[in-house]
């Protein structure tokens, strides 16, 4: 297990966003996580938001309980109290700390606020309208704070049509010439899977006048020549 963090010695004009808290750290996605990136120079705290089958919401990112916990509950299947019950392994494999259980938004929001840091959440269910909306309300006060992420673009054409200001960034697995100027359109962001960038394609984002976000980045060189290439944003487990 990691005991610290690993430093980047030269920023530049790059962020590092901590993913699912300092998930390097601490279990993922807990609040423990959330304040372990609070206490240090992260930019940007990420995690992820499902639906739970009494139209509640909760943090986790399989969408399932069931690798970070004894008990294999699936979110979308289960209710709020079902999943609040669960306690959350620790990193070492035990469920010896009470603490360790599964977030609610507005919990993440109140420590991310109260550390100064970015919310960085990730849109997993397929939302409606109405649900956005009700996302939306618990940032309520720190949006402009709050860099919104999913796979499913429309999640975040959802966000843009209630508050077209709001800052989103299209996840993707891959670059097309075609992803700038659509992006541009939508006036999102990228947040793109580190293999997926170039030199090239970074300039491409850039010129197009997007913001462009790397995930994951644990490597210490690759984040050293993404920073190079002029990266904005660097999501990592334990670099900082």
């Amino acid at each position: 297990m990691y005991q610290n963090t690993i430093k980047i010695k030269e920023h530049k004009n790059t962020v590092v966003i901590a993913h699912r808290g300092m998930s390097g750290l601490e279990t993922e996605n807990t609040a423990a996580a959330f304040i372990a990136a609070g206490n240090r120079t992260h930019y940007g705290v990420e995690t992820d938001i499902w639906r739970t089958k009494d139209g509640k919401f909760i943090l986790n990112h399989d969408g399932k309980s069931g690798r970070i916990c004894e008990q294999d509950l699936t979110m979308e299947e289960s209710t709020l109290s079902e999943l609040r019950a669960l306690t959350l392994k620790d990193k070492d494999g035990n469920t010896d700390r009470a603490e360790l259980k599964l977030c609610l938004p507005e919990e993440y929001r109140k420590i991310c606020e109260h550390y100064g840091k970015e919310c960085v959440p990730e849109l997993k269910s397929d939302f409606t309208k109405e649900e956005i909306a009700q996302i939306l309300a618990v940032f309520d006060g720190y949006l402009d704070h709050t860099c919104f992420i999913a796979f499913n673009i429309h999640n975040l054409e959802l966000v843009k049509e209630l508050r077209p200001e709001q800052r989103c960034e299209w996840l993707t697995v891959d670059f097309k010439p075609e992803y700038p100027e659509m992006l541009a359109v939508k006036g999102m962001g990228v947040d793109s899977y580190r293999e997926a960038l170039t030199e090239e394609a970074i300039a491409a984002y850039h010129a197009a006048g997007l913001r462009v976000n790397a995930w994951t980045v644990d490597d210490l060189a690759e984040a050293e020549k993404l920073i190079g290439w002029g990266i904005d944003e660097i999501t990592s487990n334990i670099l900082e």
